[in-house]
């Protein structure tokens, strides 16, 4: 069972996803909130899985409280709701530890797939939407390189660099010629060297670091 937590400050929001997702087998929704501050303390009451994250909310906002959800409870993945996909505050929910977005006038079945991908472990958007939004804000905010990026060997910075273009694994299967399985064991080396929880923040340090230029 995949148990959510809706935090919007919009009570007929809250209201549409409860119903849409009460009539969804494995799915419940064991928890509301109406601000950043409720959320969190949901959050720490009911250990969801996946929490909906509205961005703009009053007294604590929805960048705040997935920075704070993601620090106090770590098996809770955070799914940013927001109005524009070319919002910056998106970008920061992002970097505040979020495994992605979605449009809050989306199509009630890609709510659904959101919440199971997001529930296993994936992030929910498309890699050329990741990329539209890194480029958007990449070359405005850039970071140092990470030290442990002297840590990868040169088949797994390949790798990196080929996710943040957003490939899927058998793509980069195919344009390194290795097998899908090697792919996932160098992924897998990869998110462990640098500390990175999905392969959304894959893509944001691949361009942070310099791996990717953006376009334009």
């Amino acid at each position: 069972m995949i148990r959510v937590v809706l935090a919007d400050d919009q009570a007929l929001v809250r209201a549409g996803f409860r119903m849409i997702l009460r009539a969804e087998p494995g799915i419940e929704v064991v928890g509301e909130a109406a601000n950043g501050h409720e959320a969190v303390a949901a959050v720490g009451v009911h250990r969801p899985d996946v929490v909906l994250m509205d961005v703009r909310m009053p007294e604590l906002d929805g960048i705040q409280a997935t920075a704070q959800v993601v620090e106090s409870c770590p098996h809770s993945r955070v799914l940013v709701l927001t109005t524009f996909d070319f919002d910056e505050v998106v970008f920061g929910a992002l970097r505040a530890g979020a495994s992605g977005f979605l449009l809050k006038d989306a199509p009630e079945e890609r709510l659904v797939t959101a919440i199971r991908v997001v529930a296993e472990g994936g992030s929910l958007f498309a890699p050329a939407v990741t990329r539209r939004l890194v480029e958007q804000f990449a070359r405005h905010t850039p970071l140092p390189t990470p030290a442990a990026l002297g840590e990868l060997t040169t088949k797994e910075v390949e790798v990196l660099t080929l996710m943040g273009r957003g490939l899927t694994n058998a793509e980069i299967a195919r344009a390194l010629f290795i097998t899908e399985n090697t792919v996932k064991t160098h992924v897998a080396h990869v998110f462990m060297k640098l500390d990175l929880r999905d392969r959304v923040q894959a893509v944001v340090l691949a361009y942070e670091s310099g791996l990717i230029r953006p376009s334009g």
